[in-house]
């Protein structure tokens, strides 16, 4: 997605030369709107932040009780769930910047001498291999086919017509919206009772989301601008 976020991304060598395809072309996702991810086939997404929880150091009733919660979470789902682990190498240059503006400022020797000390040791340390980190995400679709309320000719219309989704009524959209934000609310309670946090990411943190995806060397020296002051191609 940089091409189309970002033009001015692309290498220079390409410069003045025509451009080539967009990069959504070979993208599933058409549009991502008021916190959804909508697919060029017409169905949807939401995408939660989950919380990690320390399962080694709870008690063996409490492991049970989070496995018991686990269980009855895979039980209760009548549609498809994707839970993603996404693992980054960690980027510590902003931390140590801080740390070297704070011995700067700081007035007493002994702490100067201390952060000293612990900047060599986080520059040692990350030097002996990479530092991830790791984040979680629930990533609950919407179907059309999979809406049981509906009659079964209405949802295979639905589907056949998926081309001009995104031209559906704002009320179409919200009802659609509507009935994913339920099944949002399910996922969030289930987590909750293993005392998982799930958080939905906005639109801006969906899109940071895609573009660390598709772009993972380019995301880590170059950051998205806000969403307002994007250009983003229809």
């Amino acid at each position: 997605m940089a091409e189309v976020l970002h033009p001015d991304m692309q290498s220079q060598k390409h410069a003045g030369s025509k451009p080539g395809p967009s990069t959504t072309k070979y993208l599933d996702i058409s549009e991502i709107r008021d916190d959804v991810v909508i697919m060029k086939d017409g169905t949807m997404r939401v995408v939660l932040l989950a919380s990690s929880i320390n399962f080694a150091l709870k008690s063996e009733d409490e492991q049970e009780g989070v496995i018991q919660a686990y269980m009855q979470f895979l039980n209760s789902l009548e549609y498809p769930l994707q839970i993603v682990i996404q693992s980054r190498r960690m980027n510590i240059e902003p931390y140590l910047k801080r740390l070297a503006d704070q011995r700067e400022t700081q007035t007493n020797e002994l702490l100067r001498t201390q952060i000293v000390d612990y900047i060599s040791f986080i520059t040692e340390l990350v030097s002996l291999g990479d530092i991830m980190s790791k984040r979680f995400y629930v990533v609950i679709p919407y179907n059309p086919l999979s809406d049981k309320k509906k009659s079964f000719f209405d949802r295979v219309q639905e589907v056949f017509s998926a081309a001009s989704f995104i031209k559906l009524s704002e009320k179409a959209f919200n009802e659609r919206k509507g009935l994913l934000q339920q099944r949002v609310g399910h996922i969030q309670q289930s987590l909750g009772s293993m005392g998982v946090q799930g958080v939905q990411l906005d639109t801006q943190g969906l899109i940071e989301l895609y573009y660390t995806v598709y772009n993972p060397e380019t995301s880590e020296n170059q950051r998205m601008q806000p969403l307002e002051q994007m250009r983003v191609e229809r």
